[in-house]
């Protein structure tokens, strides 16, 4: 059972050689417990289990039984479609780090949102994390407080870029979004669009492009972007970022 459900496990992975890679396992080693032939010591059963997100149980029920209800993502229905190969982002398709973003205000279509989201990884998943403009959330008579601002989310792997889900707690509010690289000297911007999950109304936009800017753990830039974060007239956008944002021109 237990090379069974490891089989099953690995098949998000491109190589047995990239996962035991990422296991820190000799190949040869794993390629047993595939086989069948052998079992892992509790330290490495613990890795294992650890990396996959399940108990040790795999020695002895289905994998998918083992999976938490709550992560609807890696439930046995959605696992080939939007599973572990769709939230294993590669760190150079993406980085860790920080990221200055601009786009056009859904609040005010004359104003542009400047911010700084953060992006992590934890267990092998990526996740995005940031905070609402307080003008923003005044705006539309909103709490400005830091926890009704926070929003937070997961990213994934598409065909030419990434995408993320985000929301505010209890899910308040959601967007969608998504960007692929921008060939550029330093290779650190992405563009691509935002959209929010609203009714259709005449007066505010639901769709807007969107641009990111690699600042990695640079200080400097870091504490820059925070202390500029907020609405911004289009003469204030960085010139690059302007340019990206096309701002002339409809969004199609």
């Amino acid at each position: 059972m237990f090379g069974t459900n490891l089989k099953v496990l690995s098949r998000a992975y491109p190589s047995v050689s990239d996962l035991s890679r990422r296991l820190g396992i000799n190949r040869t080693q794993l390629n047993r417990y595939l086989s069948g032939e052998s079992f892992p010591r509790p330290d490495v059963l613990d890795r294992i289990c650890t990396f996959f997100d399940v108990d040790a149980r795999i020695l002895l029920e289905p994998v998918e039984t083992l999976t938490r209800t709550t992560q609807v993502l890696n439930s046995p229905y959605l696992a080939d479609f939007m599973g572990a190969a769709a939230v294993r982002v590669p760190e150079e398709s993406f980085p860790s780090g920080f990221y200055r973003f601009s786009r056009r205000s859904f609040i005010d279509e004359s104003q542009f949102s400047v911010g700084l989201i953060h992006v992590l990884r934890n267990d092998g998943m990526t996740f995005v994390r940031g905070f609402e403009p307080k003008e923003a959330m005044r705006q539309q008579g909103l709490p400005s407080d830091a926890r009704t601002r926070e929003y937070r989310g997961y990213v994934t792997r598409q065909e030419d870029g990434i995408a993320f889900v985000i929301a505010r707690h209890n899910v308040m509010t959601c967007s969608f979004n998504y960007l692929s690289r921008v060939p550029s000297f330093e290779n650190n911007f992405w563009v691509g669009y935002s959209t929010r999950t609203i009714r259709e109304t005449v007066t505010t936009a639901r769709i807007t492009r969107m641009a990111f800017e690699y600042l990695a753990q640079d200080s400097a830039s870091i504490l820059a972007a925070a202390r500029s974060s907020g609405f911004h007239g289009a003469d204030d956008l960085l010139p690059f970022h302007k340019r990206l944002l096309q701002i002339d021109e409809p969004f199609r």
